[in-house]
């Protein structure tokens, strides 16, 4: 039986989130039929592919915001808007599922984000032309696959909280990713926080973190 934290959102400033990976169509029908009916609670799910959401009910179809590239659903809306800013920055246009998940649950989080795409340092000129850009957010968060040199190279440029997430993408020894969290994990960017590979969603979920800890969120002073 699933049971959902409802009170998440009051402990850690953001609610619960459904990762439906691995879940089977009739788990999914009943989380979907309990959330459905608590307008109260916004909900984001991850990693919902195109062939559960076909399985769902079609009355619980029609209340998603679903979008298919980051594979992510949205229901009953984002939650209220709070103060802040992200960077999304990816290496590539091969990172964008992955980025798309970021942007997708910083925008449930009613956070301001802008997604900066293919400045990896194959051409280092094109990230040289939106650096300033990018150092103007509160947090930076870098996507990339191979040999993921840009979250050092970020590491070195910016002095906000950098938080990079290795993608499963590239040949060979790149490995599923294994290479591009090593190579963050060992960079010499000081102070950089990595996160699991592919997983935009935790990255965007430390982004709130590190703006509730500044204190820049009135979440938990509202006592939502």
């Amino acid at each position: 039986m699933v049971k959902y934290d409802y009170a998440r959102r009051q402990r850690l400033g953001m609610p619960e989130a459904v990762l439906c990976s691995g879940k089977d169509i009739g788990s999914l029908q009943h989380i979907f039929a309990e959330l459905a009916a608590r307008p109260d609670h916004p909900v984001l799910f991850t990693r919902l592919q195109p062939e559960q959401l076909a399985a769902l009910d079609e009355a619980h179809r029609e209340g998603l915001d679903y979008d298919p590239l980051s594979a992510t659903a949205i229901l009953h809306g984002p939650l209220p808007a709070r103060p802040g800013s992200v960077a999304v920055v990816t290496a590539g246009t091969a990172d964008l599922a992955v980025a798309h998940e970021v942007s997708r649950t910083l925008y449930f989080s009613g956070l301001d984000h802008t997604l900066v795409v293919d400045v990896g340092v194959a051409g280092l000129w094109r990230l040289t032309e939106r650096i300033d850009e990018i150092a103007r957010h509160d947090v930076i968060i870098v996507v990339a696959g191979m040999d993921a040199a840009l979250a050092s190279v970020m590491g070195g440029l910016v002095g906000k909280c950098v938080v990079a997430v290795p993608t499963s993408v590239g040949y060979g020894v790149a490995a599923g990713g294994e290479t591009a969290l090593n190579a963050m994990l060992a960079s010499c960017g000081q102070g950089i926080v990595v996160t699991n590979i592919d997983n935009g969603f935790g990255a965007a979920c430390a982004a709130v973190r590190i703006l509730n800890s500044l204190g820049a969120t009135g979440e938990h002073a509202d006592g939502d």
